[in-house]
């Protein structure tokens, strides 16, 4: 029976329930709105290569999540891309370091749709020369991505920030990682981590939750089993494994990103927690309105620049950078601003001004049913409520802050990765 639980402080209705098999399901309720949306994920992405499975560790190529992903849409019967396509739906999937989600919006036929999106991701079916084939598509799309500089500038940071954390390895894996894949790789991979019991499915929008409940007992199979066990390798210390990393390629001008590595995350709603105060030390930092920002800007340092905090499992980083002439300057320059947050604090009320935007862009983001699906999920697999973050913004404090920045901007946890123009 689907449980109704109300956010008050969001204006926000949220029904939830967890299957017999093991799978929870959120359904956002938005009455009047004509397009719904389905998101059903698992908690499995390209760090997890190690695993266990029937008792025995098993060790994959880089890259198996992804390209799992991408076979997954295939069907004895064709193809469920197109087939959810030809009903009115716009589907898609994604794999991230830690998980790969399929998804499908429409304005109609969505219960057809959603019977449709359980249906293949729960049923694999592989045969060894569409696996084969796809070692050609995949590959392209890899030589692809490591010729973009954005993509190239931020693998290199991981690089440097980690010294054995699977983190540091790309998602998509490289040509010669994929070439190992078989169809028994990942048949083992969807038996491990494609079960209810380690999935979760989110759907928003005015469709009847007892139905979606319905049609997932309907589709999925009944069994439960324990989540998978994953290894990612021993703790990571706070220093880095490289202070620099330095390409050059095809840039019209030098492009930087600056990482400093934090502690990991422990589950819970403290998860959560330390994502809203490491964004908000961000933005306190060097976002647009800091002070820090406007004097780099000014100064022709900076252009097209950015921060943002990062949040994986056993690894968590604040990066920030952009365009520079100098980006050792703009290194040097954010560590002594660290230092003088240290030394001198921060205003509260710069502090309470920071809150509030921080608070009132996640209130505005709640308007997007992908955003609201893809929160809940990860807090699904993290172990919290994602609707709980205005209460954790309560708990957060000016001192909270200040500490936060006096640990984490020091050299030692500092790793910088450049493209410069060839």
């Amino acid at each position: 029976m689907m449980k109704r639980v109300q956010f008050p402080r969001l204006g926000e209705t949220c029904w939830f329930e967890q299957l017999e098999n093991g799978l929870p399901i959120y359904v956002v309720s938005k009455p009047d709105f004509e397009k719904s949306y389905a998101f059903f994920a698992t908690s499995y992405g390209g760090m997890d290569t190690r695993y266990r499975l029937d008792g025995q560790w098993l060790e994959t190529p880089a890259g198996v999540a992804h390209y799992l992903e991408h076979k997954m849409f295939d069907t004895p019967d064709g193809n469920a891309l197109m087939e959810l396509s030809a009903n009115g739906a716009s589907p898609n999937a994604f794999t991230g370091a830690h998980i790969t989600g399929y998804y499908f919006s429409c304005t109609r036929h969505f219960s057809s749709n959603l019977r449709t999106l359980l249906s293949f991701v729960s049923v694999p079916w592989f045969t060894a020369e569409s696996v084969a084939k796809e070692q050609g598509i995949i590959g392209q799309e890899i030589q692809m991505v490591e010729d973009n500089p954005d993509w190239r500038i931020f693998h290199d940071l991981l690089e440097g920030l980690y010294h054995t954390n699977p983190i540091r390895v790309s998602v998509a894996g490289s040509v010669e990682s994929i070439s190992h894949i078989t169809a028994d790789t990942l048949y083992n991979c969807h038996k491990a981590f494609y079960h209810p019991g380690n999935m979760v499915l989110c759907v928003a929008g005015d469709v009847d939750p007892e139905q979606v409940a319905a049609i997932a007992r309907m589709v999925l199979p009944n069994d439960w089993r324990e989540p998978p066990v994953k290894d990612h390798g021993p703790a990571e210390d706070m220093q880095v494994e490289r202070a620099r990393i330095t390409e050059r390629m095809e840039v019209a001008a030098p492009q930087f990103l600056v990482g400093f590595k934090h502690e990991a995350h422990p589950d819970g709603e403290e998860n959560l927690r330390l994502q809203l105060l490491g964004d908000m030390a961000g933005d306190l930092l060097c976002g647009t309105s800091s002070s820090l920002y406007q004097q780099l800007y000014e100064q022709g340092l900076i252009k097209n620049f950015g921060v943002t905090y990062e949040d994986y499992p056993e690894a968590a980083f604040m990066a920030l950078g952009g365009e520079s002439p100098d980006p050792e300057q703009v290194a040097q320059a954010v560590l002594d601003e660290g230092e003088r947050i240290r030394r001198e604090g921060i205003p509260e009320e710069r502090f309470q001004r920071c809150k509030k935007a921080c608070y009132g862009s996640r209130i505005r983001a709640l308007n997007s049913f992908e955003h609201c699906c893809i929160r809940l999920a990860e807090g699904q697999f993290k172990g919290y409520h994602y609707y709980s973050f205005p209460e954790l913004y309560d708990s957060i404090t000016c001192a909270d802050v200040t500490d936060f920045l006096g640990r984490l901007i020091v050299p030692g946890r500092m790793s910088m990765s450049q493209i410069l123009p060839k």
